[in-house]
Protein backbone atom coordinates (compact mmCIF):
# COMPACT_ATOMS: atom_id res chain seq x y z
CA UNK A 1 0.00 0.00 0.00
CA UNK A 2 1.01 3.49 -0.81
CA UNK A 3 2.10 5.75 1.91
CA UNK A 4 0.52 8.92 2.47
CA UNK A 5 3.59 10.17 4.01
CA UNK A 6 7.85 8.66 3.43
CA UNK A 7 10.31 9.58 5.40
CA UNK A 8 13.66 8.85 4.05
CA UNK A 9 17.26 9.24 5.86
CA UNK A 10 15.93 11.91 7.79
CA UNK A 11 18.37 14.21 9.72
CA UNK A 12 17.74 17.24 11.85
CA UNK A 13 20.61 19.29 13.42
CA UNK A 14 20.77 23.02 14.62
CA UNK A 15 23.96 25.69 16.17
CA UNK A 16 22.90 27.19 18.80
CA UNK A 17 26.11 29.57 21.06
CA UNK A 18 28.70 28.03 18.08
CA UNK A 19 27.51 24.45 19.13
CA UNK A 20 26.12 22.20 16.90
CA UNK A 21 23.42 19.61 17.48
CA UNK A 22 22.43 16.65 16.13
CA UNK A 23 18.34 15.61 17.27
CA UNK A 24 17.41 13.24 15.26
CA UNK A 25 19.45 11.28 12.64
CA UNK A 26 18.95 8.43 10.09
CA UNK A 27 15.02 8.16 10.39
CA UNK A 28 13.26 5.87 7.88
CA UNK A 29 9.66 5.74 8.38
CA UNK A 30 6.19 5.29 6.54
CA UNK A 31 2.63 6.16 7.33
CA UNK A 32 -0.03 4.20 5.50
CA UNK A 33 -3.82 5.43 5.03
CA UNK A 34 -6.30 4.68 7.63
CA UNK A 35 -3.21 3.82 9.91
CA UNK A 36 -2.71 4.62 13.71
CA UNK A 37 0.87 5.28 14.37
CA UNK A 38 2.09 5.93 17.78
CA UNK A 39 5.77 7.72 18.72
CA UNK A 40 7.36 7.26 21.69
CA UNK A 41 9.71 8.40 23.89
CA UNK A 42 11.51 10.53 26.90
CA UNK A 43 11.31 14.07 26.90
CA UNK A 44 13.76 15.80 24.77
CA UNK A 45 14.47 13.00 22.24
CA UNK A 46 12.88 14.57 19.11
CA UNK A 47 9.19 13.43 19.12
CA UNK A 48 7.92 16.64 18.71
CA UNK A 49 10.54 18.11 16.04
CA UNK A 50 9.77 14.92 14.07
CA UNK A 51 6.04 16.40 13.83
CA UNK A 52 7.08 19.70 13.10
CA UNK A 53 9.15 18.94 10.71
CA UNK A 54 6.86 16.83 8.99
CA UNK A 55 4.02 19.85 8.89
CA UNK A 56 6.45 21.75 7.09
CA UNK A 57 7.20 24.16 9.82
CA UNK A 58 11.19 23.10 10.10
CA UNK A 59 13.32 22.28 6.95
CA UNK A 60 15.55 18.75 7.76
CA UNK A 61 18.81 19.29 7.56
CA UNK A 62 19.02 15.94 5.33
CA UNK A 63 16.77 12.96 3.86
CA UNK A 64 13.65 13.84 2.46
CA UNK A 65 9.95 13.70 3.78
CA UNK A 66 7.12 13.34 1.53
CA UNK A 67 3.78 14.02 1.46
CA UNK A 68 0.67 12.96 -0.60
CA UNK A 69 -0.79 16.11 -1.87
CA UNK A 70 -4.00 16.80 -0.99
CA UNK A 71 -7.25 17.26 -2.95
CA UNK A 72 -8.93 20.92 -3.73
CA UNK A 73 -10.40 21.63 -0.49
CA UNK A 74 -8.33 19.27 2.05
CA UNK A 75 -5.01 19.72 3.02
CA UNK A 76 -2.32 17.30 3.40
CA UNK A 77 -1.35 17.16 7.29
CA UNK A 78 -3.16 18.93 10.34
CA UNK A 79 -1.45 19.53 13.89
CA UNK A 80 -3.14 19.47 17.11
CA UNK A 81 -0.31 20.84 19.59
CA UNK A 82 -0.42 19.95 23.23
CA UNK A 83 -2.13 23.02 24.24
CA UNK A 84 -5.54 24.27 22.30
CA UNK A 85 -4.23 27.69 21.24
CA UNK A 86 -7.75 28.77 20.26
CA UNK A 87 -7.51 32.58 19.48
CA UNK A 88 -9.70 33.93 22.13
CA UNK A 89 -11.25 37.14 19.88
CA UNK A 90 -12.63 34.24 18.61
CA UNK A 91 -16.31 32.20 19.12
CA UNK A 92 -15.71 28.33 18.99
CA UNK A 93 -17.13 28.00 15.87
CA UNK A 94 -14.84 30.30 14.02
CA UNK A 95 -11.75 28.92 15.66
CA UNK A 96 -12.59 25.96 13.89
CA UNK A 97 -13.10 27.29 10.65
CA UNK A 98 -10.11 29.69 11.03
CA UNK A 99 -7.72 26.82 9.24
CA UNK A 100 -10.26 26.40 6.28
CA UNK A 101 -9.49 29.92 5.67
CA UNK A 102 -6.59 29.68 2.94
CA UNK A 103 -8.55 26.52 0.60
CA UNK A 104 -10.53 29.29 -0.78
CA UNK A 105 -14.11 27.83 0.04
CA UNK A 106 -16.89 30.72 0.76
CA UNK A 107 -17.39 31.50 4.11
CA UNK A 108 -21.53 29.45 3.94
CA UNK A 109 -19.41 26.46 3.47
CA UNK A 110 -16.20 27.21 5.96
CA UNK A 111 -18.89 27.59 8.35
CA UNK A 112 -20.60 24.06 7.75
CA UNK A 113 -17.60 22.03 7.64
CA UNK A 114 -16.37 24.07 11.18
CA UNK A 115 -20.48 23.20 12.54
CA UNK A 116 -20.01 19.43 11.08
CA UNK A 117 -16.19 18.66 12.71
CA UNK A 118 -18.45 20.07 16.14
CA UNK A 119 -20.43 17.60 15.52
CA UNK A 120 -18.15 14.93 15.34
CA UNK A 121 -16.61 15.84 18.83
CA UNK A 122 -19.38 16.28 20.57
CA UNK A 123 -19.69 20.29 20.78
CA UNK A 124 -22.10 21.32 18.28
CA UNK A 125 -24.37 22.88 21.18
CA UNK A 126 -20.84 25.48 22.51
CA UNK A 127 -20.32 26.34 18.78
CA UNK A 128 -21.23 30.19 20.14
CA UNK A 129 -19.53 30.16 23.18
CA UNK A 130 -16.02 31.93 23.53
CA UNK A 131 -12.85 30.07 24.21
CA UNK A 132 -12.74 31.15 27.92
CA UNK A 133 -15.92 29.25 28.97
CA UNK A 134 -14.89 25.90 27.76
CA UNK A 135 -13.24 23.72 30.05
CA UNK A 136 -9.58 22.40 29.31
CA UNK A 137 -10.54 19.31 27.66
CA UNK A 138 -13.28 20.93 25.62
CA UNK A 139 -10.79 23.28 24.27
CA UNK A 140 -8.85 20.06 23.22
CA UNK A 141 -12.15 18.97 21.47
CA UNK A 142 -12.11 22.04 19.73
CA UNK A 143 -9.00 22.08 18.63
CA UNK A 144 -9.60 18.80 17.29
CA UNK A 145 -12.30 19.76 15.67
CA UNK A 146 -10.47 22.65 14.02
CA UNK A 147 -7.70 20.04 12.57
CA UNK A 148 -10.88 17.60 11.33
CA UNK A 149 -12.23 20.47 9.76
CA UNK A 150 -9.67 20.99 6.95
CA UNK A 151 -9.89 17.30 6.12
CA UNK A 152 -5.90 16.16 6.57
CA UNK A 153 -4.90 13.15 4.57
CA UNK A 154 -2.70 12.61 8.37
CA UNK A 155 -4.01 14.10 11.33
CA UNK A 156 -0.58 14.75 13.87
CA UNK A 157 -1.21 14.96 16.96
CA UNK A 158 1.44 16.44 19.24
CA UNK A 159 0.84 14.92 23.17
CA UNK A 160 -2.56 16.53 22.91
CA UNK A 161 -3.89 15.16 26.13
CA UNK A 162 -0.67 15.32 28.24
CA UNK A 163 -1.78 18.89 29.80
CA UNK A 164 -5.42 16.88 31.16
CA UNK A 165 -6.54 15.30 34.65
CA UNK A 166 -6.28 11.77 33.99
CA UNK A 167 -10.46 11.45 33.82
CA UNK A 168 -10.59 13.59 30.82
CA UNK A 169 -7.36 12.28 29.49
CA UNK A 170 -8.90 9.02 29.23
CA UNK A 171 -12.77 10.50 27.52
CA UNK A 172 -10.79 11.93 24.60
CA UNK A 173 -8.33 8.76 24.27
CA UNK A 174 -11.89 7.01 23.90
CA UNK A 175 -13.31 9.18 21.89
CA UNK A 176 -10.12 9.58 19.44
CA UNK A 177 -10.61 5.85 18.63
CA UNK A 178 -13.97 6.54 18.01
CA UNK A 179 -13.54 9.35 15.51
CA UNK A 180 -11.11 7.80 14.00
CA UNK A 181 -12.79 4.08 13.67
CA UNK A 182 -15.87 6.18 12.23
CA UNK A 183 -14.14 8.09 9.64
CA UNK A 184 -10.64 6.28 8.73
CA UNK A 185 -8.83 8.69 9.75
CA UNK A 186 -4.79 8.56 9.39
CA UNK A 187 -3.30 9.61 12.29
CA UNK A 188 0.17 10.24 13.62
CA UNK A 189 0.52 10.63 17.23
CA UNK A 190 3.40 11.53 19.56
CA UNK A 191 3.54 10.62 23.36
CA UNK A 192 5.82 9.83 26.36
CA UNK A 193 3.12 7.95 27.87
CA UNK A 194 3.23 4.08 26.53
CA UNK A 195 -0.01 3.01 27.79
CA UNK A 196 -1.76 6.02 25.89
CA UNK A 197 0.38 4.74 23.15
CA UNK A 198 -0.82 1.10 23.47
CA UNK A 199 -4.52 2.26 24.05
CA UNK A 200 -4.58 3.91 21.00
CA UNK A 201 -2.11 2.90 18.22
CA UNK A 202 -1.85 -0.17 15.53
CA UNK A 203 1.80 0.40 15.53
CA UNK A 204 4.04 1.84 17.85
CA UNK A 205 7.33 3.06 16.48
CA UNK A 206 10.01 3.57 19.70
CA UNK A 207 12.59 6.65 19.28
CA UNK A 208 15.38 6.83 21.91
CA UNK A 209 19.14 8.07 21.59
CA UNK A 210 21.14 10.90 21.44
CA UNK A 211 20.47 11.53 18.90
CA UNK A 212 17.30 10.05 18.29
CA UNK A 213 16.70 7.02 16.39
CA UNK A 214 13.99 4.63 15.55
CA UNK A 215 15.56 1.33 18.00
CA UNK A 216 12.03 -0.87 18.19
CA UNK A 217 8.51 -1.21 16.21
CA UNK A 218 5.55 -2.98 17.62
CA UNK A 219 2.36 -4.09 15.78
CA UNK A 220 -0.45 -3.94 18.19
CA UNK A 221 -2.97 -6.80 16.71
CA UNK A 222 -5.74 -6.23 19.93
CA UNK A 223 -8.79 -5.09 18.29
CA UNK A 224 -10.38 -1.82 19.36
CA UNK A 225 -11.82 -0.48 21.39
CA UNK A 226 -9.32 -1.59 23.66
CA UNK A 227 -9.52 -2.93 27.01
CA UNK A 228 -7.17 -0.88 29.16
CA UNK A 229 -6.65 -4.04 31.76
CA UNK A 230 -6.56 -6.56 28.86
CA UNK A 231 -3.20 -8.83 29.96
CA UNK A 232 -2.29 -8.38 25.79
CA UNK A 233 -2.21 -4.32 26.00
CA UNK A 234 -0.40 -4.31 29.25
CA UNK A 235 2.16 -6.63 27.89
CA UNK A 236 2.63 -4.75 24.87
CA UNK A 237 3.40 -1.69 26.95
CA UNK A 238 5.93 -3.89 28.88
CA UNK A 239 7.66 -4.74 25.81
CA UNK A 240 7.83 -0.84 24.73
CA UNK A 241 9.07 -0.27 28.64
CA UNK A 242 12.13 -2.66 28.12
CA UNK A 243 13.36 -1.06 24.51
CA UNK A 244 13.59 1.91 26.40
CA UNK A 245 15.29 0.50 29.54
CA UNK A 246 17.68 -1.61 27.30
CA UNK A 247 20.85 0.67 26.77
CA UNK A 248 22.05 -2.15 24.37
CA UNK A 249 19.04 -1.08 22.16
CA UNK A 250 20.22 2.30 22.31
CA UNK A 251 22.43 3.80 18.74
CA UNK A 252 25.58 4.97 19.46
Amino acid sequence: MAGLIGIRGLALAFTRDGTRTTVLSDLDLDIVPGEFLAIVGASGVGKSTLLRVIAGLVPPSAGTVTVSPPEPGRRAVALVFQDSRLLPWRRVVDNVAFGLEKLRLTRAERRRRALAALERVGLADLAARWPFQLSGGQRQRVALARALAVEPHVLLMDEPFSALDALTRESLQDELTRLRRASGQTVLFVTHDIEEAVHLADRVVVLAGKPGRIVATHALAAPQPRDRTDPAVQEAAQRIRRDLADPRRLPA
